[in-house]
């Protein structure tokens, strides 16, 4: 069982957390804790072994902790996911194997294209894909859309497998730190269409992955996991989108554990995760 806690903090939050549990009969197995000094605020999460009754626990819990405390007992342990794409297969097949095998952490209710392109392989796995086109309609008309068949799944989660369109404030706002998006992390110095051709055109000898939540900045909401990989004047610019590729895919998938195991905490624009 998992208990997340954020509070104001003060002394003796750990120590008075821990009686609680020994009282209720948990066993505590990992404890994982963080204070932020400048904006005094506690970050607490704990996996423990079923004892007692959980109501009875976040009652307790309560009456040690600050009145502003957030408790979460085994928080949605079973999460649901809604996948957006465009046209790049290689994020979204990532996720459809692990989702298939039952090792995502999560399970995958429908994908969402705003292209046909990558319709087929969800076909493969059996997947519901919902082609909505922005062509030729509005943009609050398209995200209507979308923000309907979102609905008919309620999930905890959209993720962003590199759906390449600018997200409206209205349809952000309606899934708070909800949306999990990843981008190449050449962002500012390449913008644009073929960041990798611009990098490679650069002679760049970095290239990274950046996994965030959205916010209404574009590509500066609060950041999950990042990545770097070396390369070299040997990689041509099709070696760059390459690598480039797969280490979307790794930080991606990196991030999405992170979340899906609810280690990540969000305050202001930062996160705290443990790992």
């Amino acid at each position: 069982m998992i208990i997340v806690i954020q509070c104001i903090d003060r002394a003796g939050l750990v120590a008075s957390v821990s009686a609680i549990l020994a009282k209720n009969l948990f066993n505590i197995v990992s404890l994982r804790e963080h204070v932020d000094q400048a904006d005094n605020l506690f970050f607490m999460r704990l996996e423990v072994t079923f004892g007692g009754d959980e109501t009875t626990l976040e009652n307790q819990l309560r009456k040690v902790l600050p009145d502003d405390a957030t408790i979460l007992i085994n928080p949605l342990p079973d999460k649901k996911v809604v996948v957006m794409v465009t046209k790049e297969y290689h994020c979204l097949a990532d996720i459809l194997i692990r989702n298939y095998f039952g090792t995502l952490g999560a399970t995958v209710q429908c994908v969402i294209g705003n292209h046909k392109v990558l319709e087929d392989i969800c076909k493969r796995f059996d997947m519901p894909f919902y082609a909505i086109s922005h062509e030729q309609v509005s943009k609050e008309v398209f995200e209507e859309k979308i923000a309907a068949t979102i609905d008919q799944y309620n999930p905890d989660y959209i993720v962003l497998a590199k759906f390449m369109r600018i997200l409206s404030p209205k349809l952000v706002a309606k899934f708070p730190m909800r949306i999990i998006n990843i981008h190449h992390s050449f962002l500012p110095a390449f913008i644009g269409a073929s960041p990798y051709r611009q990098a490679f055109e650069r002679g760049v000898k970095l290239i990274g992955a950046t996994a965030h939540f959205v916010s209404n900045e574009l590509d500066e909401g609060p950041i999950i996991a990042q990545q770097i990989i070396p390369v070299s004047h040997s990689f041509t610019a099709a070696d760059m989108v390459k690598a480039g590729k797969e280490i979307e895919t790794a930080v991606l998938a990196r991030a999405l554990k992170l979340v899906f195991e609810d280690r990540v905490f969000v305050y202001k624009n930062k996160t705290v995760v443990f790992e």
